[in-house]
C-alpha cells in the first residue's frame, strides 16, 4: 500500500495518490516496546512522519501497559491497585483508563457496522443499579444484550432518585434529584434502531415504563415481558432463584458486570465518585466482554 501524507491539507492539494511525493527518511527506535519505526518524508509539505504517527497510541511513553490495565480494569480489580500491580503512578493509571474507555467506545462502533447488513431479530434489556459516591445517590445501568451470544448492544446510565428508606434522607442531605432514566431508554432505544430489524422481539420485566418508550422507536416490534424473580444466593441478585429464566442472557451478564467490574461488586468500598468514571469502565469492560469473553456472534 502507498503511504500517504497524513496532513489533511496537503492531501486536498495533491489528489493524485500515484504521485511519488512521500519518501523513506531514515527509521528510530521506540523504546516503549522495543520496535523500529520506519519515517516518511512528503516533498509537497516538507513536512516528516512515521508509520506510528496516525495510530491511537500515538506519544505514548508506556503503550504495553494498555493491554495488561484493561485486562486488569475488566477483571475485578481498581485502579489503585492496579497501578500498585503495574508499578506506575496512579494518574498514569487515569489517564490511560479514559484513553482506553475512548478506544472501547471507537471499536464498538466499529464492531456495529458489522450488523447492518443482518438485523438482530432478539433482545433482551433491563435495569442495573448502583450508586454515585453515596447509596443516597443511585444509578441506573440500562443494558441491552444479544440473547444467543450475550453480546452487549449498548447501555446508557442515568440518574435516579433514592428509594425506600434512604429517599427521605436523600432528599434532606442532597435535595431533590432528577430522575433521567426515561431519556437513558430513549438513547439506548435510539442507538439500537440500525442494527435491530424492526419486527424483532424484545424480552423484559414487567416494568410499566418499558412499552411507551419502546413503542416510540420500534412500533412494529413484539414486547414480551417476564414477572421479575428472587435472586438465587447473597451476592448474585442478578441470577435467579428459579429453574428456568428467560431472562438468562440478560440476567446472567449482569451477574458478569458485578462480578467483573470492581465498583459494582455487592459489598465494596470502590464506588463510583463520578457517573463519567463509570461509564468509563462500562466500555472497557464492553470491549473485553464482546471480544474475549463470549462466542462470536453468528446471526
Amino acid at each position: 500500500m502507498k503511504r500517504q501524507c497524513p496532513d489533511s491539507e496537503c492531501l486536498s492539494k495533491n489528489q493524485d495518490p500515484k504521485s511519488g511525493r512521500v519518501v523513506r527518511k531514515g527509521s528510530y527506535f521506540r523504546r516503549s516496546d522495543g520496535q523500529r519505526i520506519q519515517r516518511y518524508f512528503c516533498s509537497s509539505c516538507r513536512r516528516s512522519f512515521s508509520s506510528a504517527t496516525q495510530f491511537r497510541c500515538y506519544r505514548q511513553k508506556k503503550r504495553k501497559l494498555n493491554y495488561p490495565l484493561a485486562l486488569l480494569l475488566s477483571s475485578g480489580v481498581s485502579q489503585r491497585r492496579a497501578a500498585k500491580i503495574l508499578r506506575v503512578n496512579r494518574k498514569t493509571v487515569v489517564r490511560k483508563f479514559r484513553f482506553l474507555a475512548k478506544e472501547a467506545q471507537a471499536e464498538h462502533e466499529l464492531w456495529r457496522e458489522t450488523l447492518f447488513k443482518a438485523p438482530l431479530l432478539s433482545v433482551q434489556f433491563d435495569d442495573l443499579e448502583t450508586i454515585e459516591h453515596s447509596k443516597c445517590k443511585p444509578l441506573s445501568v440500562t443494558l441491552a444484550v444479544e440473547p444467543k451470544s450475550r453480546k452487549i448492544l449498548g447501555f446508557q446510565v442515568s440518574s435516579m432518585p433514592a428509594k425506600g428508606l434512604l429517599s427521605k434522607t436523600a432528599l434532606k442531605k442532597y435535595g431533590p434529584r432528577k430522575d433521567d432514566r426515561g431519556e437513558g431508554w430513549n438513547a439506548l432505544f435510539k442507538s439500537l434502531r440500525p442494527i435491530v430489524s424492526a419486527q424483532a422481539e424484545f424480552l423484559s420485566d414487567e416494568n410499566p415504563h418499558y412499552p411507551r418508550f419502546l413503542k416510540r422507536h420500534f412500533p412494529k416490534a413484539i414486547h414480551q415481558t417476564v414477572k421479575g424473580q428472587r435472586g438465587c444466593i447473597a451476592g448474585q441478585g442478578e441470577l435467579k432463584k428459579i429453574g428456568f429464566d428467560p431472562l438468562f442472557s440478560l440476567n446472567h451478564t449482569c451477574a458478569m458486570l458485578r462480578a467483573n467490574i470492581n465498583r459494582l461488586f455487592r459489598r465494596t468500598w470502590c464506588t463510583s465518585k463520578t457517573k463519567a468514571g463509570l461509564i468509563d469502565h462500562l466500555w472497557i469492560y464492553l470491549k473485553y466482554h464482546n471480544h474475549m469473553l463470549t462466542p462470536p456472534c453468528t446471526i
